[in-house]
């Protein structure tokens, strides 16, 4: 039998960990937040390795496993998604997990995790659309929005790169690591609209998308929101590194932050709605299901981020709202994720029993 795990599993570990980034930043105080995320960061490092030892052990069976991921138009996609699960559980080893492990080991974990999440997502937004552009065969109707999947991990590069910028030591390093975020997330704004347009064409044009694949459409979420927070986030930290343009630097969260958020909303109807209609028909339980989580969470965080840059009440309750509709995607894709690894554990064959002597 194939190994059936790819690196789409890796959105698993992405899910669970977000829900530990969402609920302490929320601009509001929930009772017993740290705690909760904290559960669910180590719930997320524990899937990561987990998921980890599943690809080695489909390597051992097939040792052509990531060459035929790479080749294939869907799952090659989906590269982008231990770049990205490498780096949520790197902020939460910073953001939520500081006091259990010490800053003298949750500070070089996360630059840790962080390095080799960044360069294994620069890896995958340019050698899976080079694959793409010289390899796989692309029909006119197979957009889906896992194509966000390979050039979305810079953005999540560029946000959570900001929460180290401050254990650098003033001066050129800290200023480099800072403007180097900001490159990450233009690579991901323009690319991530470029994207975006097909993925609006291809729906216009040859209407929704195959059942198990509408739950994708929830991920252009995932580069709006992760894109707001990232240039609030780099943002707040603009001024007091590079004071001579810091100050536009910063200016850029609210220009940027609030019409991305418009949009967002937008999108968020149009998601929801193609959603409950492919419910109504019947919705395939699939990996995809981990698209209902980490890009709910994004919205979440760039809603808190825009409630700390303006001070408004409206992005309060969207922040609530967000956080809500995460814990509800959560449980939906925990449960695929529940049937799915059944139907896997069935189908593994048995062990032989031994020949009589």
């Amino acid at each position: 039998m194939r190994h059936s795990y790819g690196p789409n599993w890796y959105a698993a570990t992405m899910g669970t960990g977000i829900v530990a980034v969402v609920l302490p930043g929320l601009p509001f105080h929930v009772p017993g937040a740290v705690p909760v995320a904290l559960v669910f960061w180590l719930a997320a490092s524990l899937l990561l390795v987990a998921t980890g030892a599943a690809m080695l052990l489909g390597l051992r069976e097939d040792p052509s496993l990531l060459r035929r991921h790479y080749d294939d138009p869907v799952m090659s996609h989906f590269y982008g998604a231990p770049a990205m699960a490498l780096m949520t559980v790197g902020a939460g080893s910073i953001g939520v997990a500081q006091d259990l492990l010490g800053s003298t080991v949750a500070v070089p974990l996360a630059a840790v995790l962080w390095t080799a999440g960044t360069v294994l997502g620069l890896w995958t937004a340019i050698a899976v659309p080079y694959r793409a552009i010289t390899r796989h065969e692309v029909a006119d109707d197979s957009a889906t929005g896992g194509w966000l999947m390979p050039v979305v991990p810079p953005m999540v590069s560029a946000t959570t790169g900001a929460a180290l910028v401050p254990h650098l030591a003033p001066g050129q390093a800290r200023e480099t690591l800072l403007i180097v975020c900001y490159a990450l997330f233009g690579l991901t704004m323009i690319a991530g609209f470029l994207v975006l347009n097909q993925l609006w064409q291809r729906m216009v044009r040859h209407g929704a998308l195959a059942p198990a694949a509408v739950p994708t459409v929830w991920i252009v979420l995932g580069f709006l929101g992760q894109s707001t927070t990232a240039v609030h986030h780099l943002g707040a930290l603009a001024p007091s590194v590079v004071p001579g343009y810091g100050h536009a630097l910063g200016m850029l969260a609210v220009c940027y932050g609030v019409p991305v958020w418009g949009f967002t909303v937008l999108w968020t109807a149009l998601a929801l709605t193609l959603t409950m209609r492919q419910l109504r028909d019947g919705l395939p339980v699939a990996p995809t299901w981990w698209s209902f989580t980490f890009p709910i969470g994004t919205v979440a965080t760039g809603s808190s981020a825009l409630a700390a840059a303006t001070g408004l009440v409206l992005f309060e309750v969207a922040a609530g709202l967000a956080a809500l509709g995460l814990l509800v995607g959560w449980v939906a894709a925990a449960y695929a994720t529940w049937r799915l690894s059944a139907r896997v554990a069935l189908a593994w064959p048995a062990p032989r029993p031994a020949a009589n002597r």
